[in-house]
């Protein structure tokens, strides 16, 4: 069962047409890879989702309803967590505070503490740090657990590999492997590699359109594709 569909969504970012139709299907309890070149429009789909960047014409719906219209807090706690490309988290605020301003109610980092610091060992032996004091890769880490503190159906996760030490990339891919039992996952992922290696399934976005979609067991051999949309193989 689809947990998230777009239908032939449009979107503008001030004039300019970035969204020209994109549709997508996202299974429940699957992780699905939103590839494309640079400039293909994936995070602007992410931000359409949440309605940072409303939809002008098509459709948006999760768990049966549409939220094309709705506020982006509205959508938000329907169960629905953002990893932005730039992490975004609070600098001066430590990790333990970073993660209580996720908390849609009292209690919801308590009871994720045990999930959370088991994904990442690192955030607990550093719980009291300020965000500055945290490297790039711990600094990823808490942006994805931040999503994980409220109870959310559906994780949005961008570019959750760019810029870390191929390391860092392992324990994170590993993260979401060990997440996506809870959680179902899109994510937009720039490195093929990782994607091919996490995702189930795929959609292609070419120019602000999805042009292909299939299980990911198939794409990985399919060198023309490859080639004509991701620009390697």
């Amino acid at each position: 069962m689809s947990l998230l569909q777009l239908d032939g969504v449009h979107t503008f970012i001030e004039q300019f047409h970035i969204l020209e139709g994109v549709s997508l299907d996202v299974p429940e309890g699957d992780i699905v890879a939103l590839l494309g070149r640079n400039g293909a429009g994936k995070t602007t789909t992410l931000k359409t989702i949440l309605g940072l960047a409303p939809a002008r014409f098509g459709s948006v719906h999760f768990a049966g309803k549409e939220i094309t219209d709705r506020r982006s807090f509205d959508i938000a706690s329907l169960g629905i967590g953002y990893v932005p490309e730039d992490r975004a988290i609070f600098a001066d605020l430590s990790v333990e505070e970073n993660l209580r301003i996720a908390e849609r109610a009292n209690g919801d980092l308590a009871a994720k503490e045990e999930f959370i610091f088991g994904l990442f060992p690192d955030l607990k032996r550093l719980i009291r740090l300020p965000g500055t004091h945290l490297s790039g890769g711990q600094q990823q880490m808490l942006a994805v657990a931040r999503a994980l503190v409220a109870d959310n159906r559906l994780l949005l996760i961008d570019e959750p590999s760019e810029g870390l030490a191929p390391v860092i990339i392992e324990q994170m891919m590993e993260a979401i492997r060990r997440l996506s039992d809870r959680s179902t996952v899109l994510l937009v992922e720039q490195n093929f590699i990782v994607a091919s290696r996490l995702a189930q399934h795929y959609v292609i976005i070419e120019e602000g359109q999805s042009v292909k979609h299939g299980a990911m067991a198939d794409l990985v051999n399919d060198d023309e594709t490859i080639r004509r949309y991701l620009g390697a193989a």
